[in-house]
């Protein structure tokens, strides 16, 4: 019988129990995906990439880029990823301000915690370039399996989703009546958080969502 490739093998795992949910983005933490790894091929390893003894790699225009490699079954796969702020945007040596609709905004200048970060975050995307948690990556809710299988537990994970119970805000109503007070007496404040505070209770559509932001001006 043909033995598995290691891509069939770790892109079969399923590792949802394994995620954290960061602002409505999935992450697999690096400790779960190594283990995951480690159990099916112990002989696994992993490289940080360093130039001048400093794990990463810096440009004053585009900022620190950080690389990993990993050696699997004897197949070795390289991985990059830039060091970015919550906001996705470039961290680099000094802290620098950039302009949205809404205002103007700093990103901090990069620190070795931020870089760490990045290079296990690094790790864990290599890791997935042989199969651990693709789906992931891909935006799906679980990997590829057997027929039977992926059955059971999509009707499985359908049945322990979250309702959602936001009703859609409409124009016109007394909803937005009200939501439109509430935007306008926080005029103050930072217009993402109004937003993000509306949407916990309403489904805002991208025609509504104008409407909120003509309220801001």
């Amino acid at each position: 019988m043909k033995q598995q490739s290691s891509f069939a093998v770790l892109s079969a795992i399923n590792v949802n129990d394994k995620v954290e949910k960061k602002d409505k983005l999935t992450y697999l933490s690096w400790a779960h995906a190594w283990a995951e790894v480690c159990k099916n091929y112990p002989d696994a390893d992993y490289e940080i990439v360093m130039f001048n003894n400093l794990p990463y790699t810096y440009d004053p225009y585009t900022g620190y880029m950080v690389f990993t490699n990993v050696t699997i079954d004897g197949k070795t796969r390289e991985m990059w990823l830039p060091v970015m702020d919550g906001n996705n945007k470039a961290m680099k040596h000094e802290a620098y301000t950039y302009t949205t609709k809404y205002g103007s905004k700093t990103v901090e200048s990069a620190t070795m915690f931020d870089i760490n970060k990045t290079l296990m975050r690094c790790l864990t995307k290599n890791l997935a370039m042989f199969g651990l948690g693709i789906y992931i990556y891909a935006g799906e809710d679980l990997p590829e399996s057997d027929t039977t299988t992926t059955t059971a537990t999509a009707t499985e994970s359908k049945s322990n989703a979250k309702v959602d119970e936001r009703t859609t805000l409409n124009i016109p109503s007394s909803d937005w009546d009200n939501v439109s007070k509430y935007v306008i007496a926080n005029k103050g404040n930072n217009p993402e958080t109004i937003l993000a505070n509306i949407s916990k209770r309403f489904i805002v559509s991208a025609t509504v969502q104008k409407q909120i932001e003509k309220l801001w001006k």
